[in-house]
């Protein structure tokens, strides 16, 4: 599959220069990258990234990498994302740890399933996390 010439995160800039090099193997510098480049892999059915910038003790953290993948591939096939607002990025109560409050839009199953969060996002080993949400 071809990437997309302009990046799923809507940050407006091309993919090759936003998320691309996130889902390659280049270190995330802030919670707000992060949410932005996990975004765009689920729209581009990445579940590698997925699962390897989830924390561990995130409540939809698997043992079972293969069975997850399968999981997550599934649910990137039948959503369709239409889009991304970043509602609010705050710092948290340590530097290690982040907010980011946002707004998805996508259709899962022929059903609208867009949602608000507010993702926490921790630093382990000099590695930012995606480790829970609430919506709102």
């Amino acid at each position: 599959m071809k990437p997309p010439e302009f990046c799923p995160c809507q940050s407006g800039q091309p993919y090759a220069i936003c998320c691309q090099p996130y889902h390659n193997g280049q270190p995330i510098p802030h919670p707000l990258a992060l949410m932005r480049a996990r975004y765009s892999a689920f729209a581009l059915n990445l579940p590698e990234f997925l699962m390897a910038t989830t924390a561990p003790d995130n409540p939809g953290y698997r043992p079972d990498s293969r069975r997850w993948r399968q999981e997550l591939r599934g649910y990137c096939r039948r959503t369709r994302f239409h889009g991304l607002t970043i509602l609010k990025v705050e710092g948290g109560s340590k530097p290690d740890e982040g907010y980011v409050t946002f707004r998805a839009r996508l259709i899962s199953g022929g059903r609208d399933g867009s949602f608000t969060e507010r993702s926490r996002f921790v630093r382990v080993d000099n590695r930012w996390l995606y480790h829970s949400g609430v919506l709102s």
